[in-house]
């Protein structure tokens, strides 16, 4: 059960995910692990998905920590292989909730993306989320509820020029998220894409604090600058933090966002200049 607070009322929200079962991909760190627990203070069961098995024992005892009784799975797998897909699906065969949340990003110039570099982001960043949507879609049919999530990015409308590939794999996620929701005509099954904007994750702020580093400056001063150089259009004008991400997806989650199907949701700052 969660709390939010006004100025006058407290009012009790429950977002109706107890006894749930939820995979989240790349959940070892940043949007991943906030969703993760987030849907875990919600009282769902939760699959923790990395490439390492340091990696995922440590943010499942991070979770344990948080969140106490947690039901909380875990399982090493390299998703943009899909031999490794297809080990996680034999571990976890049925789930409700899936969040395609796992991605790799890095920056640079468009001439020096190789064939190599386009196929591997493709690899990671789509085929990962349509493995193993393509898996559970059918059964989350069959049950007559379930819920699928990619976590897109509001690079997937507005292309940045210096990770053009990635971009791509972010239009991509949007137009498997929207095509596999309309396959879910008349069901309690939805599909959904969520947008955030530039989050504090864990690979952006390895990339400013080293940003940081080769000019001898703060973070602050970093922030500052790529939201006037990079993304000028920002209304928030501040990196999102993973939490604010991990509350939107955990609502889409929810049986109560039953009327959200098909949509690009987007919690981008007011990145993207648009009224659609």
């Amino acid at each position: 059960m969660s709390i939010v607070r006004s100025n006058r009322y407290p009012i009790s929200v429950d977002l109706q995910l107890k006894k749930k079962l939820a995979l989240v991909t790349g959940s070892t760190a940043g949007i991943g692990y906030s969703i993760a627990e987030a849907l875990a203070k919600e009282g769902a069961s939760i699959i923790v998905n990395g490439r390492t098995q340091e990696r995922v024992d440590r943010a499942i005892a991070k979770l344990r920590e948080s969140v106490g009784s947690a039901d909380i799975h875990g399982m090493a797998a390299d998703l943009g292989s899909a031999s490794e897909a297809a080990k996680l699906i034999e571990r976890f065969p049925d789930v409700d909730i899936l969040v395609n949340n796992l991605a790799i990003f890095e920056m640079k110039p468009f001439e020096q993306i190789s064939d190599e570099d386009w196929l591997r982001f493709f690899e990671v960043n789509v085929m990962s989320g349509v493995r193993l949507g393509r898996h559970y879609l059918p059964s989350m049919k069959n049950k007559n509820w379930g819920r699928i999530i990619f976590i897109s990015s509001e690079s997937g409308l507005q292309i940045p020029g210096e990770m053009v590939h990635y971009g791509m794999t972010k239009t991509a996620q949007l137009a498997v998220a929207r095509g596999m929701a309309e396959t879910t005509a008349g069901t309690n099954v939805t599909v959904n894409a969520v947008l955030p904007g530039p989050t504090a994750s864990e690979g952006l702020n390895t990339f400013v604090d080293r940003a940081a580093a080769s000019r001898n400056t703060d973070r602050q001063t970093i922030e500052k600058e790529f939201f006037r150089s990079m993304r000028p259009s920002s209304l928030l004008k501040r990196f999102e933090t993973t939490e604010e991400i991990a509350a939107v997806v955990a609502f889409i989650c929810s049986p109560l966002s039953s009327a959200i199907n098909g949509a690009a949701v987007r919690a981008d700052g007011g990145v993207v200049r648009s009224i659609g």
